[in-house]
């Protein structure tokens, strides 16, 4: 009651000059929190009765696990989530459009954090710069020299795993605590320069004017190339899902998942900690990058106030909260993240409060996330003939 007081209590109207004091908010405070106490004291208990019979804080009958195990049976499901995603910018306002392309965006970016924090266990706080790099890339590019969408869009990507390679080399010895310092000061050092340096990046006036994306050499209206992104994302979320999927389960992904859980073992093993760091970084700064690049095609105006911490503390959140490691926990987690804030605006001024909520609510009661990594089942025959498991 005390903490929530000056939001639900006072109200200034500075037109009339009065101060209005709404008590009741106050009691209806008191009350939902006494409730709510012994709501929060039996869901704990749940929780940790349901801890001890499983012996573990994984879900093992939960609906992404079974979709894992038995894909198959839910073909229709897929089907109709297609049909919507086809039809949805033709049913629904360009405004629920655009929020949806900021969602696939998002979906994209956390698949890219996931590979160096969720695979690689190692905690980026600066991954903001990247995508930073990929929009001024572009920006640059279609300013200076009239390069087009296609064009920089593979040439941001490079651009940013370059950047991506300069910040693995210098925290190689790091890890921790210390290896995000350092990558929150390589985020906020790219920030300043493009903010300061006024001959290069036109600081904070930013650039305006970008192209966006042509179609066949056709130019669109907004309301035709707003659309046009929004299957272009589609498209990119289903290439990044495929790559990142085919990447986790390769050698890199077995090196980055060995050097997540113990690192010392990992290099007796006889894995180059080096170029297993340096690929992680590279390879996440890439979707980064190519994301940085659509979102100037998209918004055709970017300044550095669009890459703060801010930013690098979303992406990090939505893999978190979905789940270190997993896709469909990442993809989830995007969608609720970003879309949650915009479908709680008929809340008002709770909206952001109910959002802060719902996060607490969800880190203590599935800290493992939305989705925790599948851990993967090896059957085998033994000496005899008899089969066994190990997980």
């Amino acid at each position: 009651m005390f903490l929530t007081f000056p939001v639900m209590v006072v109200r200034v109207n500075p037109v009339e000059k009065l101060v209005e004091w709404r008590w009741l908010n106050m009691v209806l405070v008191g009350a939902g929190s006494f409730v709510l106490s012994f709501v929060w004291r039996y869901m704990i208990k749940r929780k940790e009765a349901g801890l001890k019979k499983t012996g573990s804080g994984l879900d093992k009958t939960s609906f992404i696990q079974r979709v894992h195990e038995r894909p198959r049976r839910y073909v229709p499901l897929f089907v109709l989530l297609a049909v919507f995603s086809i039809s949805f910018p033709f049913i629904f306002s360009a405004y629920q459009v655009n929020i949806m392309t900021t969602a696939l965006m998002y979906v994209v970016l956390g698949l890219g954090l996931n590979i160096v924090v969720g695979l690689a266990g190692l905690l980026d706080l600066g991954y903001v710069a990247f995508y930073a790099v990929g929009a001024y890339s572009y920006g640059l590019l279609n300013h200076h020299f009239g390069i087009g969408f296609w064009a920089a869009l593979p040439a941001g990507a490079f651009i940013a795993a370059l950047f991506g390679i300069l910040l693995g080399f210098p925290v190689l010895r790091l890890r921790g605590d210390y290896l995000a310092i350092v990558t929150l000061g390589f985020g906020e050092i790219i920030r300043l320069i493009l903010e300061n340096w006024n001959d290069f990046s036109f600081g904070p006036s930013g650039i305006a004017n970008i192209d966006r994306p042509a179609l066949f050499g056709m130019q669109l209206s907004l309301h035709s190339a707003t659309i046009y992104i929004y299957f272009l994302m589609i498209a990119l979320t289903l290439f990044t899902i495929f790559v990142v999927n085919r990447l986790r389960d390769s050698r890199i992904g077995r090196a980055w998942v060995a050097l997540r859980e113990d690192e010392i073992a990992c290099q007796a093993m006889g894995i180059d900690k080096t170029k297993t760091k340096l690929s992680a970084f590279a390879l996440g700064a890439t979707w980064a990058g190519m994301m940085g690049v659509l979102f100037a095609a998209k918004t055709t105006f970017i300044n550095p106030a669009s890459f703060t911490f801010l930013e690098s503390a979303i992406i990090l959140s939505i893999v978190v909260l979905g789940g270190m490691g997993s896709i469909m926990g990442v993809i989830i987690g995007a969608f609720v993240l970003v879309l949650l804030p915009e479908y709680l605006r008929a809340f008002s001024e709770y909206r952001m409060l109910l959002f802060g909520a719902i996060l607490v609510v969800m880190m203590v009661f599935r800290p493992q996330g939305i989705s925790g990594n599948v851990r993967r089942i090896y059957k085998f025959e033994g000496i005899n003939g008899s089969e066994g498991t190990r997980q």
